[in-house]
């Protein structure tokens, strides 16, 4: 490492200590900050977002011109792409966001003790979010909006891919913010393209609270190993279909198809097919031409393999490959357990589905299958926390301590008790 070098980190170093001390501030008074304040903020920058549409879609342009010199792939490209679809889309979510209970606040469980105190507990904000993300530029709206509405500040991080387009988006929150009464540092997106920036962020815990990688499994793999704040994360989204053979085959058709074809490039889409033995003759000739239409290729074990005959066959590897693409792996299984025991063995804990009309059998998959989500004869596309109805989601987890799935606004909050007495005093 060279001299210049050593300078530019540490000038990274002391910009992003200088976010989060601002960010630290502003924390307090976000936190202190009334609902309507928030929500008001909130339907500022859905104004904004709209009157800058053509601006925002013009430095979109130059980082999807840029990405394709650079050679980005189809699903990269797709991840970072904004029209005025997904325009419209960061506008509804701030929009539901806005119309959403503010968690900050809550007051739960609150109940006396033989002592005559009271016990509660009160739902409060977690101070400072780090959100480090990569490719889409809706990530920024989604994380600022869900961070302001549970009274957080947060520092974004984008991938140097999308800079134009998050430095536009930027500019629209900033406008919101200061339109109603709240400090511009209550969000803050890094304008340098700097990998150390990612490694201050991380290792900064007198300013920043928690770390939310959104992104690639390196990106997330190096922010687990090297952060000194906790994390809230997925590595991987090797989500399952399973075709049971009491399934009704016409919802099986749709929903295998939209699993894998409706985007590919998203942790939700489904890696593996899991088909019963007793359907798969019938199923999958039916799947295969829809999937090769679409171009999907397939690549199959020995059975699916005989069904299908074009079919590549898959490799172990195959099995927990997370493909981000049009390919798609099959397995014809003996049964659900043979379906289920596969899941636990390559499942990443991210969603699994079963395509059953047993009411049994759907029952013991739901509770049996170890994931954040577990659909019951629907898409795996609707682990998403806008479907949920959380208005956005910062992300999706797969830990198993504080939040799981999809992350939305209770997920940014934590919980302190509360006590109330008249004097008491402890004997």
């Amino acid at each position: 490492m060279t001299a210049t070098d050593t300078a530019d980190q540490q000038s990274t170093r002391a910009k992003l200590e200088q976010m989060g001390r601002a960010a630290r501030t502003a924390a307090k008074q976000i936190a202190a900050a009334d609902t309507s304040t928030k929500n008001n903020a909130l339907k500022a920058i859905a104004a904004q977002l709209e009157t800058q549409r053509v601006s925002l879609l013009k430095a979109n342009a130059l980082d999807m011109q840029a990405g394709r010199e650079r050679g980005l792939d189809a699903a990269l490209l797709d991840r970072l792409e904004l029209n005025d679809a997904r325009i419209d889309g960061m506008i509804e979510g701030l929009v539901q966001v806005a119309e959403l209970p503010d968690p900050v606040g809550e007051v739960e469980d609150l109940r006396y003790r033989p002592s005559g105190i009271q016990v509660g507990k009160m739902r409060v904000p977690l101070g400072v979010v780090g959100i480090i993300y990569e490719s889409r530029p809706n990530v920024t709206i989604d994380a600022a909006s869900l961070c302001l509405k549970s009274g957080n500040a947060t520092i974004l991080r984008g991938g140097s891919e999308a800079l134009h387009s998050n430095k536009a988006i930027a500019t629209c929150i900033t406008a919101g913010l200061r339109e109603a009464g709240l400090p511009e540092t209550a969000v803050q997106v890094v304008d340098t393209t700097d990998r150390a920036a990612v490694g201050a962020l991380i290792t900064m815990p007198e300013y920043v609270d928690v770390i939310v990688p959104r992104g690639g499994t390196g990106l997330i793999e190096r922010v687990s190993r090297e952060a000194r704040v906790p994390v809230i994360k997925h590595l991987h989204g090797v989500c399952h279909v399973y075709i049971d053979d009491r399934a009704d085959l016409d919802k099986a058709f749709d929903i295998a198809l939209n699993a894998k074809t409706h985007r590919y490039g998203v942790c939700n889409a489904m890696e593996t097919l899991l088909v019963a033995e007793m359907v798969a003759a019938d199923i999958l000739p039916r799947l295969a031409s829809a999937y090769e239409e679409k171009g999907v290729e397939l690549r199959g074990c020995d059975r699916t393999r005989e069904i299908i005959p074009h079919c590549v066959a898959a490799t172990e590897d195959d099995w927990s490959e997370e493909y981000l693409a049009p390919v798609l792996s099959v397995r014809v299984v003996a049964d659900m357990e043979a379906a289920m025991d596969h899941i636990a063995c390559y499942g990443s804990g991210h969603t699994e589905a079963i395509v059953t009309q047993d009411y049994s059998r759907s029952r013991r998959f739901m509770s049996a299958v170890d994931a954040s989500s577990v659909m019951i004869n629907a898409s795996t596309r609707f682990a998403d926390g806008f479907e949920y109805g959380l208005g956005a989601e910062i992300g999706i987890s797969t830990d198993k301590i504080h939040a799981r799935g999809p992350v939305g606004l209770e997920g940014l909050t934590s919980q302190k008790w509360i006590v109330f007495g008249d004097g008491h005093i402890r004997q």
